[in-house]
């Protein structure tokens, strides 16, 4: 691996090489190599002995289509009590117990395998930790017996209604750090040309469809965090596979809708303080708009940078959630239906933001959170988990 890349992780491209708990006054100089290293060694000692699991692992019988697709069912969908084999029925918030989990527990899974093991060699170069990464990556992607479709035809599927709906498209946010992982791991020796383009060439067809089927279509211009999740998983894709003129549409996208309408004057958005969970769900999107920032702002269009006459940025995001994550006690709405005192977590907004915005506070109260937390619904909702594949 590259020592300067190393070296860059180290500094997090802010001064200091002390690893040691944070103040808000000497957060700026913190390494956060070393603040990883200990977690992610750990984790991925245990990643070198675990198998692939794909799609093809699990069946679903409910699920239409074969067993290399994708399949999941909508989260908030229930049995109508009044008639309980008919169509289920909405109710906001609450995720239904019975569902077939099991690919979405795979996606999770491989997001984690590859998040750390590409982590792990990043800090140490060690080419065992990115055999491992490839054996998985060839397994999703690659091997004809194993390998997942690069379509989302079956997610989010309610039982009486949807085969599949365009919302399931919110289900691969998972392959977001995939993708980064499988970036960074394109300085071993271990991930040879011939996989690097197989792999590619998935994220490729992936991405076409996510541009050309209803499905994709439809959820790419969603009026809430479905949208800003599309363009997060889609502007990792674009960056792994080189695809300029699809970052171009996201830098477009997030200034002219998911800034100029989807965001309030306050910072807030919205759509997500509407809903049952207005608390996780505002954590949720700002942590998206931050990977977006991340991942699709180039040296001439740094859209963490970029803000409307009436301050409306990423920095009014954050100055409106932030005090909330400091202090849930003081969240004016009330308590989210469900999971309300799994949050926050070490949200990956605080840390995007605290680097790009020179804010040592946001990256002391990152370091303060749960860095791994194990409750499902949680882990669903932060695709973002290994920091060191994020800082560029």
């Amino acid at each position: 691996m590259n020592t300067s890349r190393r070296l860059f992780l180290g500094m997090v491209s802010i001064a200091g090489v002390q690893a040691r708990a944070l103040t808000a006054e000497d957060a700026a100089t913190f390494n956060l190599l070393e603040i990883e290293r200990e977690r992610i060694l750990t984790k991925a000692a245990r990643h070198l002995h675990e198998p692939p699991e794909t799609v093809t692992a699990a069946i679903c019988e409910q699920s239409a289509g074969g067993p290399h697709d994708f399949y999941s069912e909508g989260d908030y969908w229930w049995p109508d009590p009044e008639n309980p084999s008919g169509k289920y029925i909405w109710r906001d918030g609450e995720t239904n117990p019975d569902n077939f989990v099991a690919h979405r527990h795979a996606m999770v899974r491989l997001s984690e395998i590859i998040g750390t093991l590409a982590s792990a060699y990043l800090i140490t170069g060690e080419e065992q930790y990115a055999r491992q990464a490839v054996l998985h990556l060839k397994a999703w992607f690659v091997d004809g017996a194993t390998r997942m479709n690069p379509s989302l035809l079956y997610g989010q599927a309610i039982q009486g209604r949807y085969t599949g709906r365009s919302i399931g498209v919110i289900d691969t946010i998972h392959l977001t750090e995939v993708a980064c992982g499988a970036k960074v791991l394109g300085a071993s020796t271990a991930f040879t040309s011939e996989d690097q383009q197989s792999v590619k060439a998935w994220f490729r067809d992936y991405l076409t469809w996510l541009n050309t089927h209803e499905y994709g279509t439809t959820e790419k211009v969603h009026p809430n965090n479905h949208g800003v999740c599309w363009s997060m998983q889609a502007a990792a894709f674009a960056d792994l596979v080189g695809d300029a003129e699809q970052l171009e549409w996201i830098r477009n996208r997030f200034k002219t809708v998911y800034i100029s309408e989807m965001m309030a004057p306050n910072g807030s958005f919205p759509a997500e303080l509407a809903r049952t969970k207005p608390y996780g769900y505002s954590l949720f999107v700002i942590d998206a708009m931050a990977g977006v920032a991340q991942i699709a702002s180039s040296p001439d269009d740094n859209l963490w940078a970029f803000e409307l006459p009436d301050g409306r940025g990423m920095r009014k995001g954050m100055e409106f959630i932030v005090p909330f994550i400091k202090d849930k006690s003081i969240w004016p709405l009330p308590p989210d239906v469900l999971y309300w005192e799994e949050w926050p977590v070490r949200q990956p907004s605080l840390l995007l933001a605290g680097v790009a915005l020179k804010n040592p506070e946001y990256l002391a109260i990152w370091q303060s959170l749960e860095a791994d937390p194990t409750t499902f619904e949680v882990l669903r909702n932060l695709p973002l988990r290994h920091p060191l594949l994020w800082i560029k």
